[in-house]
């Protein structure tokens, strides 16, 4: 046990032994020890009993956080700092202990990394202000991860943490350097917590409660706002609000170190049957992987009118079928279709699950894309086709009557 002024904190072996569970669960690459997670568990007994030793006597030191570039849709990368699995699982033993308290003062705008909250909840919360607000506010804040201020994120520490042990244990984390894909370590110089780490949402979380979610709460309290992480949507009643509102919070996040994206950053106008038309302002904006604009809507009597909602996004829809392009089984004349059936179905169920929660017809065109290179893969399989789609659609037509559960988008579409 590590012993603070006020009190003594025990970090028991039970407490590691959950954190190596959720961990495990979690999965997650090697850190810079190259250790894998199946590696730490041939000698898990003793590796769990050192971190456990280590953080309870307060002679526990993080090694440096391993940078791994992450392709974005635009074609630049972003970083994430993945820790090495004992360091994943002492942050999960700090996590679990701090969570209840900081999740207690948290405000319920925001979603993201939450217990009991997710994506689709924040998505539902934004589909329900864009009925009662006309303008929106698109916000990205740049580079947000890596720009986060360790003194201030400290003082937001000390608001809610006594214990000694677990702020020299986040600080260390936090100072923790970072090796480069060359090899090279940089150190953080002060800002910066690390995408990757276990405990880095939450930090992020307690960071932006201070910066936005209060300050928000106290100076705009007339406006509702969604933040998932650092992707926040704020919703305004007027153009005017809306200026200064964003105004605001450009002063705001230069207080705190950090800054507006304004190629990113924008204000919509959330136009549907009931508002006016205007040309001047965007009239669309993307959040959580899917597209808010203006939308036909079929109205109880039948009729149509035009409303304002959500559906996949052109760029999750890129971004899938440059997946299944990569995985080229198309190509593979060599598996069967139940093969192909077993690998991609729990991706695709996944997919529709998430994507098409709020519009599932909006999904058809993405299943079109995956039947089109199901039909390429049929004529590398069946030569005698002689390259015709005909052809290898009406297999497939065929295929469906015979089995129409053996892929999971037939069972959601009976007609792509």
């Amino acid at each position: 046990m590590f012993e603070t002024k006020s009190t003594t904190v025990p970090i028991t072996m039970e407490m590691v032994r959950e954190a190596y569970r959720k961990v495990k669960s979690n999965r997650g690459s090697a850190g810079v020890d190259k250790e894998s997670l199946e590696e730490f568990e041939t000698d898990l007994s003793n590796n769990l009993y050192v971190i456990w030793n280590r953080l309870s006597s307060g002679s526990y030191f993080p090694k440096p956080v391993r940078s791994v570039a992450i392709p974005k849709a635009n074609g630049k990368k972003r970083f994430l700092g993945i820790p090495t699995v004992s360091d994943r699982i002492a942050q999960q033993v700090l996590k679990t202990y701090l969570e209840p308290r900081l999740e207690a003062v948290f405000a319920k705008e925001s979603y993201g990394y939450r217990p009991l909250r997710s994506a689709h909840q924040a998505v539902s919360a934004v589909q329900e202000n864009v009925r009662q607000y006309p303008w929106a506010i698109d916000m990205d804040i740049s580079n947000f991860f890596d720009e986060v201020d360790h003194s201030l994120l400290m003082k937001a520490i000390d608001v809610h943490v006594e214990e000694r042990w677990a702020k020299m244990y986040i600080k260390r984390w936090l100072e923790s350097p970072v090796q480069q894909l060359c090899g090279s370590l940089s150190q953080k110089n002060g800002k910066g917590t690390p995408q990757g780490g276990v405990i880095s949402p939450l930090l992020a979380n307690l960071f932006l409660h201070y910066v936005l979610d209060k300050w928000l709460g106290k100076y705009y309290p007339q406006v509702a706002f969604v933040r998932y992480a650092d992707d926040i949507i704020i919703h305004c009643s007027s153009e005017t609000e809306g200026k200064q509102v964003l105004d605001g919070v450009r002063s705001r996040l230069r207080e705190c170190k950090l800054g507006l994206n304004e190629e990113k950053t924008k204000m919509v106008y959330c136009q549907d049957y009931r508002r006016k038309r205007r040309k001047d302002y965007a009239k669309k904006f993307d959040f959580l992987g899917f597209t808010f604009k203006p939308r036909t809507v079929v109205s109880k009597r039948e009729g149509l009118f035009l409303g304002y909602g959500c559906a996949i996004s052109q760029t999750s829809q890129t971004r899938i079928v440059e997946g299944w392009r990569r995985l080229k089984w198309h190509n593979r004349s060599d598996l069967d279709i139940q093969d192909i059936a077993g690998h991609l179905n729990v991706q695709m169920a996944g997919i529709i699950r998430y994507y098409g929660k709020f519009n599932l017809m909006a999904l058809r065109k993405l299943m079109w894309h995956f039947e089109f290179r199901l039909a390429k893969w049929v004529l590398n399989k069946y030569k005698s086709f002689r390259n015709s789609y005909t052809r290898a659609y009406r297999w497939i037509k065929e295929l469906k009557r015979s089995y129409p559960t053996m892929f999971y988008y037939w069972t959601v579409f009976k007609h792509v």
